[in-house]
């Protein structure tokens, strides 16, 4: 009898460690133990007892650079306004890329909310490679004008070239000769231009545990073999800023050059027709506050704000903590899709109404005398 309600007794004991194990092996959040915990489900969350504000409302009333026609609905269209008046956000721009019947849709859609919304028109890049191409792209660059575009964007040049365009114009980057008429046009009418070049350094490098940047890198990389780097997409902007002095281009996310924000201080130093905005680049910068602080003050001039990410007000607060604030250590993973602390800038105020505002007035209204 005792020896079975000592085996009974072992027995008892032994489940007991398996259920601790298997405690000890699993997160409030039903996660793995760290060695079976897989990177992208890792959800830090900033121990330190410090003080963290969550800014609701931009100091200044801002100007968004750069937003794509997210909104699907009436409803949503109208959640949207709701938020933006709620932050203090005065306009958005839609980098709607299109042209001919979409741009129309798009415009009668935003048109329910009159000033809160401007739109940017795409470039017709079918036939390319045919005559005749110069003058068609132009003149329907003219009629998106007459019908209220106010600028051209969001173009991509990455890697082949115009890849994600309607048709793709592979081989065909912002430099081209035979892009060279309609973005003088685009001088002409005062209508910026935004593009977006290459990704993220992390894109480049190799993805293994030397790749800081790698949870997100690994599903943003070039998957296709394409053997090419960031300065090259670079060389391709700065090749068409220089030849086309009139034209306002926007270097989105900052270029991509968030790593080596150097590069793009040259360009601005030479160029005086290049702006940058920062949309999609809060992570990086906000791991590099010290940097990143003393970059965007000596160039404030240049630099817009803008978001890019979807339209609810966390986003807005998110941006507005880091530009605003010196708050220290938080997360904000889900919508920045990073897993590193963040850091606030803590901008001057002279340098967030000029990213803020007065920048983008200068480009939108200033240049057309509107």
């Amino acid at each position: 009898m005792k020896q079975a309600a000592l085996s009974i007794g072992r027995a008892f004991v032994f489940l007991l460690l398996i259920a601790g194990s298997l405690y000890c092996q699993t997160t409030s959040g039903g996660e793995s133990s760290p060695p079976n915990l897989l990177l992208r489900n890792y959800r830090p969350r900033s121990i330190y007892k410090i003080p963290y504000v969550d800014v609701e409302r931009a100091k200044v009333l801002a100007i968004d650079m750069y937003s794509q026609p997210q909104a699907k609905s009436k409803d949503q269209l109208s959640e949207w306004v709701d938020n933006m008046n709620l932050c203090g956000i005065e306009k958005t721009i839609v980098l709607t890329d299109a042209f001919g019947h979409r741009f129309d849709s798009l415009k009668t859609f935003y048109s329910k909310y009159p000033g809160r919304f401007v739109l940017f028109c795409g470039i017709d890049l079918s036939g390319y490679d045919k005559p005749g191409f110069a003058e068609k792209s132009v003149s329907e660059l003219k009629r998106c004008y007459a019908e209220g575009a106010k600028g051209v964007g969001e173009l991509v040049d990455k890697s082949r070239g115009f890849v994600h365009a309607i048709p793709p114009a592979y081989w065909v980057h912002i430099d081209d000769p035979k892009l060279g008429p309609l973005l003088d046009e685009c001088g002409k009418l005062g209508m910026p231009v935004s593009i977006s070049i290459g990704k993220p350094q992390w894109c480049y490098e190799s993805m293994d545990s030397t790749n800081d940047g790698l949870m997100g890198a690994y599903y943003r990389r070039f998957s296709m073999g394409w053997d090419f780097n960031l300065s090259q997409e670079l060389a391709h902007l700065a090749r068409a800023v220089a030849e086309h002095p009139k034209t306002i281009f926007i270097a989105a996310h900052l270029a991509n050059q968030m790593t080596h924000l150097e590069k793009l201080g040259k360009l601005f130093d030479k160029y005086h027709n290049l702006y940058a905005d920062i949309s999609l680049s809060y992570a990086d910068l906000a791991t590099i506050p010290g940097y990143a602080r003393n970059f965007l003050e000596k160039y404030s001039k240049r630099i817009l704000y803008a978001t890019g990410m979807d339209e609810g007000s966390h986003m807005y607060h998110v941006t507005f903590t880091i530009l605003q604030t010196k708050d220290e250590h938080f997360y904000a993973v889900n919508l920045l899709k990073t897993i590193w602390p963040l850091y606030g800038l803590g901008l001057n105020d002279k340098t967030l109404k000029r990213i803020y505002r007065e920048n983008a007035l200068k480009i939108l209204v200033g240049r057309s005398g509107k």
